[in-house]
């Protein structure tokens, strides 16, 4: 299996197979040794080991519905015990593996692992309970998991840490390093002595996971920070949260710089497009991802979209306003569209145009149209009918999983 990771990575960096094939959000399984002593097991959301005369350093533990096959691979690697965990970040794909490590310790008699994380993610956790509905809601559509269950009970760490922190763990010194990216807990560990970088979810085999327009705030320019630190470290091995691993220092510096250079690219167009009075959606539509980067194998759009970066370096900067005056106290939607379909001859004919306009190509335009027929009659069947047509339509030209499944969602609602 070890081979067979390695081969996959390097032909999905070589462009011989598309990442669709060795998808980073897709379970994958197996475990290398990718440098003397470092095991990397790739999940859902990856796991990084590091062996040490005291036990094990883990980045990452793993998924709810992952984490035991994840540790299930590791443990075909070592049966050390794990002497910490990292939590790289506190998103619930990567912290969910550690009752399961105590449980182990407890059956072998061992001492728990300790838990390190940096002193924002504590405060997630908190936000994740007291939102939980929410957050339920918003990952049953982005994953189009119609039983997803957000959970309410978390591992807390032992340990946190503020800006840098250098955990020693049989002799083997593990740098851990704090930068907000697409959180403001995130942490990436450094291992000098094996030339391994553990970079969290600031490197995932895709366009930087910095827009979800499901969730709260990211952050591109210091995000870009963080990866042009990391490049130059001159690590030899990159353990991304997501996706495979990169081998090679020239690789991984590439893989590094070329990541913040999307990051960077999006951000200041659109800081200089706002600095000269455009609103957002002048911007939306003027900011360009450059394509010879979202072309590269490791940063193409699978997942977020660089349109959705564009939008939330505005709401960093800029606030909730999008500078049309008539969104600042508006109507409620259902009576707008209602006014228009009158207007137009009925929300019937709304959703006709919506189609035909659709089948002239243009499906952004389908589906304002087709939205306000949709909210002036929401029980209507052939208006409903063609509302779906044309957002089926947009979840079919997505390449990003979040807008597709956005789209698919609005196709199957009933009113």
């Amino acid at each position: 299996m070890a081979e067979d990771i390695l081969d996959v990575a390097d032909r999905l960096w070589r462009g011989e197979i598309a990442i669709e094939q060795a998808h980073p959000f897709a379970p994958r399984g197996g475990v290398a040794e990718v440098a003397d002593g470092c095991a990397f097991v790739p999940s859902f959301a990856n796991v990084s080991a590091i062996a040490t005369d005291e036990g094990l350093v883990l980045v990452d533990t793993g998924s709810q519905l992952f984490a035991s096959a994840a540790i299930g691979e590791l443990r075909k690697w070592s049966a050390d015990r794990v002497d910490t965990a990292v939590y790289s970040h506190g998103h619930i794909d990567h912290v969910f593996g550690v009752p399961l490590l105590e449980d182990e310790a407890a059956a072998n008699r061992w001492a728990p692992p300790t838990v390190v994380a940096h002193e924002a993610l504590p405060h997630r956790f908190d936000r994740y309970i007291l939102t939980a509905g929410y957050n339920e809601v918003i990952n049953q559509r982005q994953f189009r998991v119609a039983n997803l269950r957000w959970p309410t009970e978390y591992r807390y760490p032992d340990r946190t840490y503020r800006d840098t922190l250098t955990v020693s763990v049989g002799g083997l010194d593990v740098e851990l390093h704090h930068a907000r990216g697409e959180t403001d807990d995130h942490t990436w560990t450094w291992v000098p002595s094996r030339k391994v970088l553990c970079c969290g979810d600031f490197f995932i085999w895709a366009t930087p996971n910095a827009g979800n327009p499901n969730k709260v705030q990211r952050y591109p320019r210091e995000w870009a920070a963080a990866l042009r630190e990391m490049a130059a470290l001159g690590a030899e091995v990159l353990c991304p949260g997501h996706g495979l691993l990169i081998v090679g220092a020239d690789r991984v510096h590439q893989a590094l710089v070329d990541a913040a250079g999307l990051l960077e690219s999006l951000h200041d167009q659109t800081v200089a497009l706002m600095n000269a009075g455009a609103s957002l959606d002048d911007v939306i539509h003027g900011v360009q991802a450059p394509p010879d980067l979202v072309g590269r194998p490791y940063l193409q759009p699978i997942y977020d979209d660089p349109e959705f970066i564009v939008r939330n370096v505005w709401r960093l900067y800029g606030g909730w306003w999008d500078g049309d005056p008539a969104h600042l106290k508006p109507a409620p939607e259902h009576a707008v569209a209602a006014e228009l379909a009158e207007l137009a001859g009925g929300a019937g004919r709304l959703a006709r145009r919506a189609i035909e306009v659709a089948d002239a190509g243009d499906l952004r335009l389908a589906s304002h149209l087709v939205e306000l027929a949709g909210r002036a009659a929401p029980h209507d069947d052939a208006v409903l009918e063609a509302r779906a047509d044309v957002y089926r339509r947009r979840a079919d030209t997505e390449r990003s999983l979040m807008a597709r499944n956005i789209f698919n969602w609005a196709a199957d609602r009933l009113s």
